[in-house]
């Protein structure tokens, strides 16, 4: 099963009354270099209001999480991701869905992240979600995975709107570019509510 709807990459989005750039982490949870979850985070990018800068990053060269490793210190790829996530305002990741959960480079990638618990460069984090497969659901249960992995590791994760793209096959060309209108408008809103999620959290912490 899976959910499918756009992608989009880095841009500016209008910040409204905040001159604040914000900058938004985006990950694609896939590997591949040409495929519909990759084309999501380069649509949302384009799709970005004035003031947003979107990066998107390639998981190619995490490890696999071995705790072995990782008490002799973090491998280089694996600083260099835990300090592009500090650095974040937000992430935007987008996942394609293996087995009914996500792919394995993801779950690594989540895995050193948020190690070790205490100095989580995911907890607090504002995050979004998005997906997109060639059948019918869009990608419903790796969203799903996803949301309870994050969850745990107390990031923030955006309730909606949700951003699951179906039958991806006819929204994107054979370069895996988005042309569908409709799914460039919900990842366009997709993005306007992250960046008012991250403002709102920041203001919390300001506040407090």
């Amino acid at each position: 099963m899976s959910d499918a709807r756009p992608m989009t990459r880095t841009r500016t989005i209008d910040t409204g009354d905040c001159s604040r750039r914000i900058k938004i982490l985006a990950i694609p949870g896939s590997l591949r270099r040409q495929w519909y979850n990759r084309g999501l985070l380069e649509a949302a990018r384009q799709l970005a209001p004035v003031g947003v800068e979107m990066q998107i990053i390639d998981l190619a060269e995490i490890p696999h999480f071995n705790s072995d490793v990782e008490e002799q210190g973090d491998p280089v790829p694996v600083a260099l991701l835990k300090e592009q996530i500090r650095r974040a305002d937000a992430l935007l990741i987008a996942t394609p869905e293996y087995n009914s959960s996500i792919p394995g480079a993801l779950k690594d990638t989540l895995d050193w992240a948020s190690r070790p618990s205490a100095e989580s460069v995911l907890r607090g984090k504002p995050v979004a979600i998005i997906s997109a497969s060639p059948g019918r659901f869009g990608a419903v249960r790796g969203q799903r995975a996803l949301r309870q992995i994050l969850d745990h590791t107390e990031a923030r994760v955006l309730a909606v709107p949700e951003v699951l793209v179906p039958h991806a096959g006819d929204r994107f060309d054979e370069a895996g570019t988005l042309q569908d209108d409709e799914t460039k408008e919900r990842i366009r809103a997709l993005v306007e509510a992250l960046v008012k999620w991250s403002r709102s959290l920041q203001a919390e912490l300001v506040a407090a």
